[in-house]
């Protein structure tokens, strides 16, 4: 039940979405695949997950903003399978949310299109599993996706390839996930920020999962690490274009490189019913810098973040627990 329950925030947890293009123009949340099988194949059942965080980064609080992603889950492991793995589908709303630490700042929601997806996992054997996922964030659909996250002027083209090793209470798993997106965007109508009007060149993107971690019992404890980095361009504004930094007519234009690595410890338990799981994490490479209070430029200064998970993975039907138990062969008596 333990590796079932792996499995499922495996895929829900491609799913979530980052809130801060400051350096990176990743829609997929770096990290929210740590602590899980990625690619271990999950029982026929339904089953549902959540997973919270929230990243404070250093830097003056004048210009700073904390953010938090909400991910709620459904995942669908169907009875079919495609050249011996099993598929997979999923579904998930997230939502993002901004905590200005200015004095007098706005904290802001946005919700962020909804993914839809399959995967497939195949199981090797020998405790080895590996997945492929493909899937859409359909932020084009979204009336309600924010003219501040130029990410979310185009949907967002997901696929992740994972390899899980579950043998004797480990779980070691390593997961490469890689956004792309419809270059050149827009914007529908002007939604109140007018460097956001126009064009937008959202970079592609690649994140890295990596989890080691051990069950001792019902208890589970190990190291995680996940990083993402931007992309060259794939599709810039010619150089020297007349609207080069003109963004209330042109919008923005975000070139490739960039991008951050963390690394943390994670704590889990097993409920029976349900499994937790808790991790903080801290920035060890970034290019994000802070920004200067008196000019409202980027610094010298690293602005590292300091991250905070919690996820809850429950099963509301699995076909294994819905099977009748076997019919009792009657008694008989001999005399």
């Amino acid at each position: 039940m333990v590796k079932s329950w792996l499995a499922a925030g495996a895929a829900a947890l491609s799913l979530g979405v980052t809130a801060n293009g400051a350096y990176a123009q990743t829609t997929t949340v770096p990290g929210e695949q740590v602590g899980l099988a990625i690619g271990a194949p999950l029982p026929e059942g339904v089953y549902a997950i959540n997973t919270f965080t929230y990243r404070s980064p250093d830097g003056p609080n004048a210009t700073s903003t904390d953010t938090a992603v909400n991910v709620p889950v459904l995942v669908w492991s169907t009875p079919w399978k495609v050249l011996g793995a099993r598929f997979e589908a999923v579904i998930a709303p997230p939502t993002v949310f901004t905590f200005s630490r200015a004095a007098g700042g706005r904290d802001t929601s946005i919700n962020v299109g909804t993914f839809l997806g399959g995967i497939f996992a195949w199981d090797l054997g020998n405790n080895v599993g590996v997945s492929y996922l493909a899937g859409v964030y359909l932020n084009e659909l979204n009336a309600g996706r924010g003219g501040g996250l130029p990410i979310l002027a185009s949907n967002t083209y997901r696929q992740g390839f994972g390899i899980s090793y579950t043998g004797d209470g480990w779980n070691i798993t390593a997961n490469l996930t890689y956004n792309f997106y419809d270059v050149p965007a827009r914007f529908g109508g002007r939604n109140g920020i007018p460097g956001f009007f126009g064009s937008q060149f959202p970079t592609d993107a690649l994140n890295l999962d990596l989890t080691a971690t051990k069950k001792f019992g019902k208890f589970e404890i190990g190291a995680i690490g996940y990083g993402t980095a931007n992309l060259p361009n794939r599709g810039p504004l010619p150089l020297g274009a007349p609207c080069a930094g003109n963004f209330a007519t042109c919008g923005t234009v975000v070139g490739g490189g960039g991008g951050r690595f963390a690394l943390g410890g994670l704590v889990g338990y097993d409920f029976g019913k349900f499994s937790v799981q808790a991790w903080v994490a801290r920035d060890v490479a970034t290019s994000a810098r802070q920004i200067s209070p008196a000019t409202g430029l980027p610094t010298n200064r690293e602005a590292y973040s300091t991250e905070g998970w919690f996820r809850v993975i429950a099963p509301l039907y699995t076909v294994a627990a819905a099977e009748p138990p076997p019919i009792p062969a009657p008694l008989v008596r001999k005399y």
